[in-house]
């Protein structure tokens, strides 16, 4: 199968689906060329990879000559599938063109995220234009099925739970020893983060546990509010920037808890990595978490906006080192048997697979009306719980 893979974003997730893809396929991987300072990601041999240098989006020429350019690599290499993930205010322009070849999309959030005001730079309508252009769409959860298929009126066989790849893996990374009263919230710093709720469950922590200590590591929003919460509690350490892989495999190594305090979330590309490190993960009933993290068995869930229950759950974990072992562990084994990259290509490859038969047949899955979608067509694990 010749698979042309299409990303603005997503490095790290990206490259660990097309190496796997690219061991039994042809992939073909457009992705912009890192920033000075990102991290560069090892792409195998066996990919044909198209850099590119991506315009502001405030550059409509350079865009679309950036496009055609795609374009242009794209027919060259003849597609037997295109899957683009999650779209591109400009990219989407070129969808139209691309029909001939069978199109699949991972849609990562249907919707923006309150606070997120990078993704807000591209209008909502112009994303739901691409995922509406796609032949089948991928998602990593069943409550994102649901909600996709509400959204968009797509056919329950239009719509496929595929795991999140495993992520966390870095080259020539040094182990670090576990700080066993070390809770650490991880990646960007938006409102739907809740990272307030956790400040407000500190006190609480450090009641039961003097020694905690809570590290803050990313980049977001204007810090200077949560700053002022904090006010000079010497619980937290702060790295309000970026975060390169190795300081990322620190921080989780580090680690004894990863928590994720969301007020409302899609999926998450932290939980995997917390996984990787087999860290225990405390996150909140929102979106898709409760798929990737299993309560009970791979962490703990608290109901959101609620510091009360988010502490008890910390406190549980830290002060009971056996219970944060065996969940952390079995987040691993988890991540290992669901979510490896060799795992998601067969569940990508069987997405693909559908979406050229389809075509082939000459007949475009039909949407249906939201109020008559059937259950989610699953690829993946007996649990169908695939994140």
């Amino acid at each position: 199968m010749r698979i042309a893979w299409i990303s603005y974003g997503f490095e790290e997730l990206c490259v660990q689906n097309v190496n796997a893809l690219a061991e039994e396929h042809e992939v073909l991987l457009v992705m912009p060329h890192p920033q000075p300072g990102e991290t560069q990601y090892a792409i195998s041999d066996r990919v044909k990879h198209f850099g590119f240098d991506e315009p502001r989006l405030r550059q409509p020429l350079r865009q679309l000559s950036c496009v055609a350019a795609i374009r242009r690599q794209i027919d060259a290499f003849k597609p037997d599938v295109v899957h683009f993930q999650q779209g591109h205010m400009w990219f989407n322009t070129a969808l139209r063109s691309l029909k001939r070849y069978p199109l699949v999309a991972t849609i990562h959030d249907p919707r923006h995220h309150a606070g997120d005001m990078s993704s807000r730079k591209t209008p909502q309508w112009v994303m739901d234009y691409g995922f509406r252009k796609a032949d089948h769409v991928i998602v990593h959860g069943e409550a994102l099925a649901a909600q996709v298929q509400q959204l968009f009126g797509f056919a329950s066989d239009r719509v496929h739970v595929v795991a999140h790849v495993a992520m966390g893996q870095v080259e020539g990374a040094t182990d670090v020893a576990e700080e066993p009263h070390n809770v650490l919230f991880f990646g960007r710093i938006w409102d739907y983060k809740g990272l307030e709720y956790l400040i407000a469950a500190e006190p609480m922590i450090a009641a039961e546990v003097p020694d905690a200590n809570i590290v803050i590591a990313g980049r977001g929003d204007d810090f200077s509010r949560y700053q002022k919460l904090i006010g000079d509690s010497p619980r937290f350490e702060i790295h309000n920037r970026w975060i390169s892989d190795h300081q990322r495999a620190e921080f989780f190594q580090r680690a004894a808890i990863v928590v994720l305090p969301y007020t409302e979330a899609t999926q998450s590309g932290v939980v995997p990595v917390a996984q990787m490190y087999a860290k225990p993960v405390v996150a909140t009933r929102v979106g898709a978490l409760a798929e990737c993290v299993l309560d009970r068995q791979t962490g703990l869930l608290v109901p959101p906006r609620d510091p009360q229950a988010l502490a008890t759950a910390i406190i549980q974990l830290l002060k009971d080192p056996a219970q944060r072992r065996a969940l952390g562990n079995a987040g691993f084994d988890r991540l290992q048997a669901e979510a490896s990259p060799a795992v998601v290509a067969r569940q990508t490859v069987a997405v693909y697979e559908q979406a050229i038969a389809d075509r082939q047949r000459g007949s475009k899955p039909s949407p249906v009306q939201a109020s008559a979608a059937q259950p989610t067509q699953t690829l993946g694990s007996p649990s169908h719980v695939n994140q």
